[in-house]
């Protein structure tokens, strides 16, 4: 049922969108939108203050005739995510105050009910019972080693007797014997092995999260005149994550709602995760009206850059923004 009522508002929208005339006035100050030529000067602004953004054409038969053909969208690549940003949401349920009769009110351990997590009691248990060897211990390694340190020990080299001759040495076949002491290069290399080994199936077990990429597009909404964010992953291997492991590198609060998967408008291929653009003209009438209170201007040429800023809150964890600093204050 959902997938239907999806088609259907997909439709609706592409229909609306061929229906809707291209805007032609310039009205970004008074409702936040933008023209098309709008979005190229913010594009050109964009890909020269971060290179790491490119123009490109797309698939040849989805050229949009209002926008210039080496222009139709925005894109960059290989954008890391370090993190799941699903394994960071906050859940009040994973709480549990910590010595809450200290005199302060105690202190609150936010994932203390966290499942295969270790609580922080755990670890502090687990530091408690790190100590060094312990004093007998440190005395038995003193003897053994032939109480080199011991001022009153009978090794002195003064009482040695004649030192023996190496021919004698040899011929009495000690270098023969096995020394307890000596590196057995052969075990040693079993040793490493083991040890990657065991690496590797932590990786597999998941220990370990390998960085996923991410490439991203910025393509014109002609129907809502705002910019609009698309986004495919990647796992560590460069092979695509699947629907529901894209979710995961989605604020939970977005995820299916704001961000839904979609046919991208310039490229074939499977469905891309796209943020929604809605309330993309909203958010940034709000923005040019806290700069201009605050006595400063904001510039058409500028929106992608505050755009993808103000976007970052749904995909927290995907680490695109290499652009400038932005004050709404100025």
């Amino acid at each position: 049922m959902q997938s239907v009522l999806k088609t259907v508002k997909g439709t609706a929208l592409n229909v609306a969108e061929y229906l809707t005339p291209v805007l032609k006035e310039s009205k970004f100050k008074e409702t936040g939108v933008i023209t098309p030529e709008e979005f190229v000067i913010a594009g050109d602004h964009l890909v020269h203050h971060c290179p790491t953004w490119q123009w490109a054409t797309g698939d040849e038969s989805k050229i949009k005739p209002y926008l210039p053909k080496e222009k139709q969208f925005l894109i960059t690549r290989n954008v890391p995510c370090y993190r799941r940003c699903k394994q960071m949401e906050y859940s009040g349920e994973q709480e549990k105050v910590i010595e809450s009769d200290d005199g302060d009110g105690g202190w609150v351990d936010t994932h203390h009910f966290a499942e295969g997590s270790q609580t922080v009691l755990q670890v502090q248990e687990q530091v408690s019972e790190m100590t060094l060897e312990s004093k007998d211990d440190y005395g038995s390694h003193v003897i053994a080693s032939g109480n080199q340190n011991d001022p009153n020990s009978d090794d002195d080299d003064e009482n040695d007797g004649e030192a023996r001759d190496m021919e004698e040495f040899e011929e009495s076949g000690l270098l023969e014997n096995d020394d307890n002491a000596t590196l057995n290069s052969a075990n040693n290399t079993v040793a490493a092995t083991d040890r990657l080994s065991g690496e590797s199936n932590k990786l597999i077990a998941g220990e370990i999260v390998q960085t996923r990429t991410y490439d991203l597009n910025i393509t014109y909404d002609k129907y809502y005149q705002t910019p609009r964010l698309w986004l495919y992953g990647y796992d560590e291997s460069r092979h695509p994550l699947t629907v529901e492991e894209m979710y995961e590198d989605f604020s939970q609060d977005h995820a299916k709602k704001t961000v839904t998967m979609e046919p991208h408008i310039h490229l074939p291929g499977p469905p891309m995760a796209s943020v929604h653009p809605c309330r993309h003209a909203e958010v940034m009438k709000k923005i040019i009206q806290t700069v201009t209170e605050g006595g400063g201007e904001l510039g058409v040429y500028v929106y992608l850059i505050v755009f993808l800023k103000f976007v970052q809150a749904v995909i927290p964890t995907i680490e695109y923004d290499y652009t400038q600093n932005f004050n709404l204050g100025h």
